[in-house]
């Protein structure tokens, strides 16, 4: 059976048979134990293909859209109780399987996690095709929709708030860190001039400005001139940065021995997270010069990846949205009590 574009309803998982190829060495050494983490479950393409995949493994499906899990949900019905649905910020996934309030497959899964550890994760960072193809959600500036940009529509501040509250030196500081925007003041200050004739609410009009204030030049070489301030304003809305932060200790903390998380990231600064916290945990503490590791500075994981690996050409033909992904995984040595 094809697990591809048809049976994701046009959604591509980016690098699906590599990502299932770095976990299967854990799903192998776990066997009957295995259970997965899909920290960023979003249309279900990477899931799916592990179920289908891996006989027998379950899938702990993560996802702060209700939107999401439902449609998720009912795709990957079919697997029955080997995915468990789970409304949530992906770095709550510590809380959501160390709570005991959960019952039936979910109560089985969780418990096996606490006794065994998990056996894998994927994190597939950033905003889900299925998010920007929903023109109701503000995430995509091709066209004109509330400027809401939350991926839960039940919590936080709108990129509508944002844009009418933030101060200029707030404004200009988001879209330079978050969205590498060089005219990030001059955005800024055109924002506070604009919004006190009238709020902002809807994205057209916040394309519009961008047209008018980023110069000609910039916009006939650098993309579309929204790109970079709506990156910027969906990774403060939804706190994207604080939440890979939290969740690497996390996650990497409910690893088995032999177990292994994979980051998928799109843009530099989820990478340099990522790559920072996994050099640390792939590196000795023993000081320099030693022959051997001092007992509890051995390094407690490996890299599996060879630095962050990219998306071959033919996987960036098939699916435009791998051409910026950059992928690093790692593989748990020791138990909490070896180290």
């Amino acid at each position: 059976m094809d697990f591809g574009i048809e049976a994701n309803r046009g959604h591509v998982p980016v690098m699906r048979d590599r990502m299932a190829e770095l976990l299967a060495p854990a799903v192998e050494a776990f066997g009957d134990d295995a259970v997965l983490v899909d920290g960023t479950l979003g249309a279900g393409g990477h899931t799916l293909h592990f179920l289908s995949t891996f006989p027998g493994v379950r899938v702990i499906g993560v996802d702060r859209d209700p939107d999401a899990l439902a449609e998720a949900g009912e795709r990957l019905a079919q697997f029955g109780d080997r995915f468990i649905p789970v409304r949530a910020r992906f770095d709550e996934i510590g809380r959501v399987v160390g709570a005991g309030d959960a019952d039936g497959a979910a109560a089985e899964a969780f418990a096996t996690v606490r006794e065994r550890g998990l056996a894998g994760a994927l994190f597939d960072l950033g905003v889900s095709s299925m998010q920007l193809d929903r023109e109701d959600r503000g995430f995509a500036y091709r066209v004109d929709a509330p400027l809401d940009m939350r991926m839960d529509p039940t919590q936080g501040l709108t990129a509508a708030d944002v844009l009418n509250t933030y101060s200029h030196g707030d404004l200009a500081r988001i879209l330079k860190t978050y969205g590498d925007e060089r005219f990030a003041g001059k955005i800024a200050s055109a924002i506070v001039r604009e919004r006190e004739v009238q709020p902002f609410d809807r994205s057209a009009r916040l394309v519009e400005l961008l047209y008018d204030t980023i110069p000609a030049a910039t916009r006939r070489t650098g993309g579309h001139p929204a790109k970079r301030t709506f990156q910027a304003l969906r990774v403060e809305v939804n706190r994207e940065l604080e939440a890979v932060e939290n969740v690497l200790p996390v996650i990497t903390g409910l690893l088995g021995v032999g177990g292994r998380a994979v980051f998928m990231s799109y843009q530099s600064l989820e990478d340099k997270i990522v790559k920072s916290f996994f050099a640390d945990l792939t590196t000795s503490k023993t000081p320099p010069g030693l022959p051997v590791d001092l007992p509890g500075t051995a390094a407690q994981f490996r890299a599996v990846t060879n630095g962050a690996e990219k998306a071959s050409r033919a996987e960036i033909d098939l699916n435009p949205r791998a051409a910026s992904v950059r992928v690093r995984g790692v593989e748990k040595l020791v138990s909490g009590e070896e180290r």
